[in-house]
């Protein structure tokens, strides 16, 4: 039996979170296409015959601008010494440049096997790769490198194959029952900021979030769950394209997000939707920790 952590880090957008939910099997971690979706550290659980996986989907790593960013990269970087395989997932649709480099210099400190897992290669010419394995081949020594596509699942198996290989010997450590240590709350919350990721644009996606005020389950066939939640936005300016003209756009974010919480529920929901202006949240501890980033 064989039993071990593994953590993905990266840059913002590499494909990570889609990684994560394609081996687990379930939605864990919300994606988006704006950078910065994934903020805290997620645990999802995938059990083997002969495994269980542990993995741990991080927040990408970039410059920070705000005590919340220095938070996230704080808690990428931490798994670092943590784990017994890391993956460095790379986008390869986006040229390399000092962020990749940086993050290739720290992952050279790691004391387990790295993987370089070249993901989205469903998006460029496979004549694209081979330069960009010799490349990376000579900055850092890989345990293994593996081009996938997380968003197709191609060549996912063997990533999957690969990282048992390496785990150490050891009994579960979670049952086989067991899927994430995150509470309902906090996929409540992170459903809501998916939804006000997808349907607002500028600088929305990087200034919000969503706190849950309330959660209450009412028994029923099927069985009804009320969401009171607020999303914070940091000016005032904000507040009126979150809400949108006569309340269409928080309307849509509230009816979108509804839809996809009485799915990951399987339950009726009750949404209750509330924005409010905090000034420089982003640098409030209460509110962080609120928000996981504690």
């Amino acid at each position: 039996m064989k039993c071990g952590f593994v953590s993905f880090i990266g840059r913002p957008n590499a494909g990570k979170s889609t990684l994560v939910n394609r081996i687990v099997g379930t939605k864990l971690a919300i994606v988006s296409d704006k950078p910065q979706t994934t903020r805290t550290r997620i645990l999802g659980v995938k059990n083997y015959p002969d495994a269980q996986l542990i993995l741990l989907d991080t927040p990408g790593i970039h410059r920070p601008l705000h005590r919340m960013n220095v938070r996230m990269v704080d808690t990428a970087v931490e798994t670092i010494q943590e784990v017994d395989v890391l993956g460095l997932v790379v986008d390869v649709t986006e040229p390399p440049g000092k962020g990749d480099q940086f993050v290739v210099d720290l992952v050279k400190g790691a004391r387990c096997p790295v993987f370089l897992i070249l993901n989205k290669v469903d998006l460029i010419r496979k004549s694209r790769l081979l330069p960009m394995i010799d490349r990376y081949r000579t900055a850092a020594d890989f345990a293994e490198i593996i081009p996938l596509s997380a968003a197709t699942g191609e060549s996912v198996d063997r990533l999957e194959v690969a990282i048992v290989e390496r785990l150490p010997e050891g009994e579960r450590l979670y049952p086989e029952d067991f899927l994430t240590d995150r509470p309902e709350r906090f996929f409540a919350a992170e459903i809501v900021r998916e939804k006000v990721l997808q349907f607002t644009h500028s600088e929305i996606p990087f200034c919000s979030a969503v706190v849950i005020d309330r959660l209450e389950e009412a028994e029923g066939q099927p069985p009804l769950l009320r969401l009171y939640c607020t999303i914070v936005v940091d000016r005032e300016s904000q507040k009126p394209i979150v809400v949108g003209k006569g309340g269409g756009m928080i309307k849509q974010i509230g009816t979108a997000a509804r839809e996809e919480l009485e799915r990951f529920f399987a339950s009726r929901v009750y949404l209750d939707l509330h924005v409010k202006v905090k000034s420089e949240w982003r640098e409030d501890d209460k509110v962080l920790a609120e928000l996981g980033l504690d």
